[in-house]
């Protein structure tokens, strides 16, 4: 197999020569570089695998270079190495394309050896890829259509050209907004168009996690770790490694798990529970919030470490009745879902219909908009959807059934559960703990569904 061959470049010759040394140990060609100015000489006449350097430097800094080697191969893959301290640096080198940063410690060698073969791992899958084109461009065309999202209101533009800047870098990304505002389909787009597309996307729900069992979910756990615990599970983190994880409404996570998960985020590492032994992880964390986390911050709900560590990049997704202008584009691509899905030949909207969906308040957002339009599809079949087929009013309000119950012919599962939840409350004095017994469900749970019918969970009992 041809011998990988690799730039160090330190101004250092002592560090310079250790890095070096350890590279050639491992059997590959290296050739180095006292400076960037030397480095660019060196890069333009070899093609090289790989480039490792120091951000301190005279003349030219490592972001510099950076920036310089990845106009001439914006392909090649950058590893550069800090001083304590320097993490507004290191972020930047991330955001200009590098592939990772280290801290400078008695463990950079290590540290070194083990992200050379990351790197160059990584850089094969995408060769491998681009060899691949025909095949491996259509899946990726497939998937990015899939997961992209439709309109162009301008909060919905800046948001476009704010999640393609960051996409590219491994740094976390919080993503809030109200129930059905598509958080979920934001973070898959930022996965679906990072260098992580061809790793896995995992997703976990914080808010439907026991708390006995999260660190077990999250981390995984050896057999015998506790009673119950029959064969090894592998965590949602190690089944993410290379890829993405979605901590999916993250503000439902307990505080006693909270401190773990931090640990994990910043160490790059997990113990399973009963394990011995720290598991190195490479995972891109993404994580999304119906609540307002600063606001959880102070009545103590919420780590304010880990917001920080969480929120290097925020995306605030707006409600769907400030994009009104996006409503019939989105009406228009779930049409075409549900035609396609059902084999159906629904045409569009008949006269009314517009002006109908663009006056009703859509508590639910997108999701209730789908919802809608699945079920105005289903009735059409074929032809023009009639203004009828949405059941909608213009207070953003179901109109009340007219023989006095709560269900009616035609209601949505959404919709009577809603009911159900409306009726609930009132018998409980609005009450959420009575309410939630009533129910046979949890606090936490009827709290989600409040937010996501927009009936108002964040107030006190």
């Amino acid at each position: 197999m041809e011998k990988r061959n690799i730039l160090v470049v330190d101004d250092k010759d002592f560090m310079r020569e250790s890095i070096s040394e350890v590279l050639r140990r491992k059997g590959y060609d290296v050739k180095t570089a006292s400076g960037g100015r030397e480095a660019m000489e060196v890069f333009v006449r070899e093609l090289f695998d790989l480039v490792i350097s120091d951000y301190k430097m005279p003349q030219m800094n490592g972001v510099e270079l950076l920036q310089n080697i990845k106009a001439v191969n914006p392909d090649v893959p950058f590893l550069i190495f800090t001083g304590f301290g320097e993490i507004k640096i290191a972020v930047e080198a991330m955001e200009k394309g590098a592939f990772t940063f280290l801290e400078k410690d008695d463990t950079l060698l290590q540290k070194i050896e083990l992200m050379v073969d990351r790197a160059l791992q990584h850089s094969s899958l995408i060769t491998e890829n681009k060899v691949l084109n025909t095949e491996n461009e259509t899946l990726k065309s497939e998937l990015r259509d899939r997961w992209n999202y439709v309109g162009c209101a301008p909060k919905l533009m800046e948001i476009r050209r704010f999640t393609q800047s960051v996409a590219g870098s491994r740094s976390t990304v919080l993503i809030t907004g109200e129930s059905g505002t598509g958080k979920e389909l934001i973070a898959r787009w930022i996965h679906y168009h990072s260098p992580r597309q061809v790793g896995p996307f995992v997703k976990i729900n914080c808010a439907a996690l026991p708390e006995n069992l999260i660190e077990s979910e999250l981390f995984g756990h050896e057999k015998g770790a506790f009673t119950g615990a029959i064969r090894d599970k592998v965590g949602k983190f190690e089944a993410a490694n290379g890829g993405t994880l979605l901590l999916d409404e993250i503000s439902e996570m307990p505080m006693s798990a909270q401190a773990k998960l931090l640990r994990a985020i910043q160490e790059k590492e997990i113990q399973k529970v009963g394990g011995d032994d720290p598991l190195k992880v490479d995972v891109r964390i993404l994580a999304t919030s119906n609540r307002d986390l600063s606001a959880e911050i102070e009545k103590g709900n919420f780590r304010e470490d880990l917001y920080y560590r969480l929120n290097i990049f925020h995306v605030e997704l707006p409600p769907l009745r400030e994009r009104k202008e996006d409503i019939v584009s989105l009406v228009e691509h779930f049409v075409g879902k549900f035609n396609d899905e059902n084999d159906f030949n629904v045409a569009g909207l008949d006269e009314g219909c517009e002006k109908l969906l663009c006056a009703y308040a859509w508590p639910g957002n997108i999701r209730e908009l789908e919802n809608k339009v699945e079920r105005a599809v289903v009735l059409t079949r074929a032809g023009l959807i009639k203004p009828a087929a949405f059941n909608l009013t213009t207070g953003g309000a179901r109109a009340k059934p007219s023989g006095g119950g709560g269900l009616e012919a035609g209601m949505t599962i959404a919709e009577a559960e809603k009911e159900l939840i409306i009726k609930t409350l009132e018998h409980c004095g609005q009450n959420k703990t009575k309410a939630a017994e009533m129910l046979e469900i949890s606090v936490r749970t009827l709290r989600n569904k409040l937010n996501e019918y927009a009936l108002g969970a964040d107030e006190d009992d």
